[in-house]
């Protein structure tokens, strides 16, 4: 008898435990639910991808390492797959070359978006980032010691809100209530906030959805969302495959920023030499580019999946132009820092002059082409 009373209660404390080690794991899945769920900083209907997976097209290149199995320097730039003259230089071979000759071996890792490849900057998985102005200002709230080396013209129409084909919006206005995806600290994040104000309305007037944009474009193609703050090429795709129109773009003064490049200040002080003849290669690319439409079309077709008669048509978005580092430009930049603070959307005020160099140090890595145009 006691044998069978011994079993009974080891048969219950064996049922308990695993009742235990389930109500645990089921209860850790809710908390990190949860956690995801209330990540968000406002109160919108907002969704963020999480940046341990879909931040980054390409995560095999975001080692902590700057030195190439073959025993050179490792020097790794974003790759872009818009109609640039930075996806040109890759194209063209000549920046490699040059590196070659300095001892350095060259990448071209992909990203998802300016915030991705900022993020991967300040963890040492990438070298030099190219993005709009917001992206900057957010890593410098999040303490990357982030290095401004050079502007770019804006480009303003190759960045447009998308609404599906058969919506009823007709103005921003429309847009009062809906879902607006777009990827957070993105030019397209920046736009919205300066379409509403100039209709009225604030960013709170809209449900913003944070998506990268591959994910913006799945749920944008599914009717998930009202509309899109994007950039090219994913406008154009979108607009040919009649899936969406363009209800306004970057053009006609929304956009008063510049497109930047940037570097941590320790890649900066360490290859002063790398970063110049960076800026003199891509010089060279941005005034090919801007000569030559179709040239550049039937090299780019097939990074940006789209006909070369696309592309040529597409080629008068964009200015390619690198522009001095002026006072001007760091005021601007300043004022988008401080629209984002105002907004609560970074921690604290930032000070993005801590993120430029002094004119002397600008002129020993600018071309002189670019020089003079102050």
């Amino acid at each position: 008898m006691q044998n069978l009373k011994d079993k009974f209660q080891s048969w219950k404390r064996g049922r308990i435990t695993r009742r235990s080690a389930l109500f645990a794991l089921g209860y850790s899945l809710v908390l990190s639910t949860t956690l995801l769920s209330c990540s968000t900083p406002d109160k919108n209907t907002q969704k963020q991808a999480d940046s341990s997976s879909s931040n980054t097209t390409n995560t095999t290149n975001t080692a902590s390492t700057s030195t190439a199995s073959s025993g050179q320097k490792l020097i790794r730039i974003v790759r872009s797959k818009q109609l640039t003259a930075l996806a040109v230089l890759e194209k063209q071979g000549n920046l490699e070359k040059r590196l070659a000759e300095l001892g350095y071996k060259l990448e071209w890792p992909e990203f998802a978006a300016g915030p991705q490849q900022l993020e991967a900057l300040n963890a040492n998985g990438l070298d030099i980032a190219s993005t709009a102005e917001s992206p900057p200002v957010f890593a410098q709230a999040a303490g990357t010691p982030l290095v401004y080396l050079a502007a770019n013209s804006s480009d303003g129409r190759a960045v447009s809100l998308l609404v599906p084909n058969n919506s009823t919006v007709k103005s921003i206005k429309d847009l009062k209530g809906k879902k607006v995806a777009f990827q957070k600290a993105s030019i397209g994040h920046y736009l919205l906030v300066r379409a509403l104000e100039k209709e009225g309305l604030k960013l709170s007037d809209v449900q913003s959805v944070f998506l990268p944009p591959p994910d913006a474009n799945g749920a944008f193609n599914q009717g998930k969302v009202d509309a899109w703050f994007i950039w090219e090429p994913f406008v154009t795709r979108n607009v040919q495959n009649k899936v969406g129109r363009v209800l306004l773009d970057g053009g006609n003064g929304l956009r008063d920023t510049n497109n930047f490049y940037s570097t941590t200040r320790k890649f900066y002080q360490e290859n002063p030499e790398v970063i110049k003849v960076f800026l003199e290669e891509l010089q060279k690319a941005q005034i090919w580019s801007k000569q030559h439409p179709k040239e550049i079309a039937e090299l780019l077709a097939p990074v940006t999946q789209l006909d070369v008669p696309t592309l040529e048509a597409m080629h008068g978005k964009y200015d390619f132009a690198l522009e001095p580092i002026t006072e001007k430009i760091i005021t601007k930049q300043q004022q988008v820092a401080d629209k984002w603070y105002s907004l609560g959307l970074i921690p604290k005020k930032v000070n993005v002059r801590d993120g430029f160099l002094k004119p002397e140090e600008y002129t020993k890595i600018t071309p002189q082409d670019v020089l003079a145009k102050q």
